[in-house]
């Protein structure tokens, strides 16, 4: 009785160690500054430059109003 008990118990717990799935991290973390914005996940990371705002200047109802793009 005590070997079928044992026996019973070892497969319980390899079929709960075997109903577990492990998962990956996919966390993707993204921050915006002044002069860069970047994003790190979990295959690495990338930082770019921001463009330059580019401004011009236009004449509204006779007012000269600057214009950033």
């Amino acid at each position: 009785m005590r070997t079928i008990l044992i026996a019973t118990f070892g497969i319980a717990a390899f079929a709960a160690s075997m109903a577990i799935e492990t998962r990956e991290a996919n966390a993707v973390v993204c921050a915006a500054g002044v002069v860069r914005a970047g994003c790190a996940g979990y295959r690495g990371a990338v930082v770019v430059r921001k463009p330059v705002a580019v401004c011009h200047y236009v004449i509204v109802n006779g007012v000269r109003v600057r214009r950033c793009a």
